[in-house]
């Protein structure tokens, strides 16, 4: 009797990427809107205080540079 040949389609890059990508979005774990708030203002508040650090730094080098070339 003769055998079937079955040949299996391979998939294309994009699509293989696609279907890869859709599938591990669906395990990540999501935060809450709460949390993602809360993480939010915590992004927010370390890029203030970090402003805050690297304005002052900038002045005083600034200041100090001024000084001892002036």
């Amino acid at each position: 009797m003769a055998e079937k040949i079955v040949k299996v389609k391979k998939e294309k890059g994009l699509a293989r990427w696609w279907r890869e990508t859709i599938g591990e979005l669906h395990k990540v774990a999501w935060p809450t809107p709460r949390e993602a708030w809360q993480l939010t203002k915590v992004v927010l508040l370390v890029m203030l205080a970090m402003g805050i650090v690297l304005g002052g730094l900038d002045f005083l080098f600034t200041r100090l540079i001024g000084l001892i070339l002036g």
